[in-house]
């Protein structure tokens, strides 16, 4: 198996549309298996469409050295190459004098050879300079290429690659032009998650464009040639071992919700669950001795997901029955009573309401301030997620407004949550929050979700 790590100088660099269209080339003839450095769902729905293997997400601010690894070995089997996609700069991560939850980090952990995206807009020498910095920055993280990007045309080229090459001694494997079709839709919270299906044309046309100028401007056997081999390393960890199911978990799964890390479904089989997905949107709730809904986009389907009254109604009946659900950022959103769209918001120029699940009493409002960042916590024992201290991630563009005597199982020390500090709200057997854990991380979480459900 050959291995290596696709990394930004900075964001921006082009280093997403890099990788896709570098997966999508080399799947046409190998196993590909893809990873994203970060806790991201955008870029690995993406890269999950291109290569047809679930991607899944390495973090090195949330998850151990140890649990990196075992994502790492779990996702390559079966697989011929493996590509990693860095996230922002090579050495952006939590902290200022470490790479705590950098690309660098994951690097180093898994002794990944490294090819730096240079966004080399308007430089030519300075680009050798810019790559001579990170090789002196952190030797011990191994930058064995470099690809320019928005490189505008044969003197630009020459100029910068010889720097490179001249000052660096690596190779340059690509230099990519200029052009739109390098671009990919954008919206509020970053690109467009793969799964929508009316965006699928857009995608896919888009990404043949990419794949075409990246098969014309880098030269994948000089990559490939960089990259590690060796044989794929082998999953140590019981958190993949498989049992047979004695509860069944219906997971919300649509073009509203598909915020989910793929290791997810391989934690809820270790823990004895069968999942079965439904839809919000069109689709009917599922007889389960449990429901989960991630995130996702739901202001963008507020008609469709009042018009299911049958899966709204059913959710509240179920967890006034006692039934566990746990639901993380839009599924928060979707068990308050109602959604509130601000003027403009989507094509509307009025303010639109959507009435939802009900669950907890109170309200989602779009747009607020927007949340991003780790978030770090503790859990109480008297929840669907058990007691547990934890480290996740938030990202959200809304506020949900609860009322007063909602109780929190969550308390944090870093990041907002819902109010104050406080996450996790709780009603009957149902929590919600806008904390998103990292399913291998938070095991123990889901273990005692799945261990409630079953009575």
């Amino acid at each position: 198996m050959k291995s290596f790590l696709v990394a930004g100088d900075r964001s921006g660099s082009g280093k997403t549309s890099i990788t896709l269209a570098l997966s999508a080339l080399l799947s046409a003839t190998r196993a590909v298996q893809t990873f994203k450095v970060g806790m991201d769902y955008i870029d690995p729905s993406y890269l999950t469409g291109v290569t047809g293997r679930p991607c899944r997400n390495l973090d090195g601010y949330v998850m151990s050295p140890a649990e990196v690894r075992a994502v790492f070995a779990h996702g390559c089997r079966g697989a011929d190459v493996a590509v990693v996609e860095g996230v922002r700069g090579l050495f952006e991560g939590a902290e200022a004098l470490t790479d705590l939850g950098s690309t660098a980090a994951i690097a180093k952990q898994l002794d990944l050879p490294v090819v730096l995206v240079v966004n080399a807009r308007s430089i030519t020498r300075s680009a050798a300079a810019i790559v001579k910095g990170f090789q002196a920055f952190d030797p011990d993280v191994a930058i064995r290429g470099v690809i320019l990007n928005q490189v505008t045309g044969a003197r630009h080229r020459e100029k910068a690659v010889r720097a490179i090459e001249h000052y660096c001694g690596i190779p340059v494997v690509g230099v990519i032009p200029r052009t739109a079709d390098m671009e990919l839709a954008m919206r509020h919270l970053g690109l467009v998650p793969y799964r929508e299906g009316q965006e699928h044309g857009e995608f896919l046309a888009r990404i043949e464009a990419v794949k075409q100028m990246i098969g014309e401007h880098v030269d994948i056997d000089a990559l490939l040639s960089l990259a590690r081999e060796g044989r794929a390393p082998t999953p140590e960890d019981p958190i993949y071992a498989v049992v047979d199911p004695d509860v069944r978990i219906g997971v919300a799964l649509d073009e509203a919700f598909n915020f989910y890390y793929a290791d997810l479904f391989d934690v809820l089989a270790s823990c004895g669950a069968e999942v079965v997905p439904f839809s919000p949107v069109h689709g009917r709730l599922p007889e389960a001795d449990g429901y989960i809904i991630g995130g996702g986009s739901p202001e963008v389907f507020g008609p469709e997901l009042e018009a299911n009254t049958a899966v709204r109604e059913g959710l509240r009946e179920a967890s006034r029955n006692g039934i566990p659900v746990y639901a993380e950022c839009g599924g928060l959103v979707y068990l308050t009573e109602r959604m509130v769209l601000a003027p403009g918001f989507t094509a509307s120029k009025r303010e639109e309401t959507y009435d939802l699940a009900g669950v907890f009493a109170g309200e989602a409002r779009m747009p607020e301030k927007r949340m991003l960042g780790y978030v770090v916590g503790t859990s109480a024992g008297e929840n669907p997620m058990g007691a547990a201290a934890f480290k996740g991630h938030e990202f959200h563009y809304s506020s949900v407004r609860l009322a007063p005597e909602t109780r929190y199982a969550y308390r944090l020390t870093r990041g907002g949550g819902i109010r104050d500090g406080l996450d996790g709200a709780i009603r009957d057997r149902t929590i919600g929050s806008y904390t998103h854990l990292h399913p291998v991380t938070s095991r123990g979480m889901f273990a005692n979700f799945v261990a409630g459900c079953r009575g």
